[in-house]
């Protein structure tokens, strides 16, 4: 019998810990010390495996691309098009903010986390490319990157809500039409898009997102435990 690789289960323990703190009590909210506790180990053998918070950060970013990716293939067998799916997400994000203290923290965190950041933009680099590859056929990856430089910054607007902001209906047209202006997306397009989004329940969405979200990051946490396991049966 193979052993067990105890310092990648020591590493899956703490990413499977730390992600189900920040989803349940904040990011900003959870310590590297209260990490620690939680798992009955010193912070120095935690900071061995991440050495911040934001590494832990970047590690559920990680699980929320996945699970955007899966969201969007889902949507499509619903007869949802990639166009939609992706004007829905953030119409949905957005109105999570305004609702729920704890994604919102997280969210935000996540576009001011320099290496979290890089994750979403790497990520959703991806998903533009798909969506909209065959209406920009001359569009290199190096134009999808300095796309999703605009259109994160945007994402980041929309999301942060204060109370002088505009209404979650305005801030959510106004990014959705810039976003699909960059990629090119015609106005009697946008138009129909956007009315269409707004035409949704987005704030129910919203809540059930953030609870798919919720499952698919312990089933994501668990399946990767019972790999590791398996290998060393």
């Amino acid at each position: 019998m193979a052993r067990i690789n105890k310092s990648a289960l020591t590493r899956l323990e703490i990413i499977r810990v730390a992600s189900r703190m920040f989803l349940e009590k904040g990011y900003s909210a959870t310590t590297i010390k209260a990490i620690s506790s939680e798992l009955e180990m010193s912070t120095g053998n935690l900071t061995f495996y991440f050495p911040s918070k934001e590494h832990l950060l970047a590690e559920l970013v990680e699980m929320l691309g996945a699970f955007q990716w899966e969201l969007m293939s889902r949507e499509a067998d619903e007869g949802l098009s990639s166009l939609m799916a992706i004007c829905l997400e953030l119409a949905a994000m957005a109105a999570m903010c305004e609702k729920n203290p704890v994604a919102k923290d997280f969210y935000l965190s996540s576009y001011t986390s320099p290496m979290a950041l890089n994750i979403i933009r790497k990520n959703d680099v991806h998903r533009a490319q798909q969506v909209f590859g065959n209406h920009l056929p001359r569009w290199t990856e190096e134009h999808f990157r300095e796309a999703e430089v605009l259109v994160s910054g945007m994402e980041y607007a929309t999301l942060m809500t204060t109370e002088t902001a505009p209404s979650l209906e305005i801030r959510i047209a106004g990014a959705l039409n810039h976003i699909l202006q960059i990629y090119e997306i015609p106005e009697e397009t946008r138009k129909r898009k956007i009315d269409r989004v707004l035409s949704m329940d987005y704030h129910g969405i919203s809540s059930r997102v953030f609870r798919d979200f919720l499952t698919f990051v312990e089933q994501t946490n668990e399946q990767a435990m019972e790999a590791l396991l398996s290998h060393h049966k």
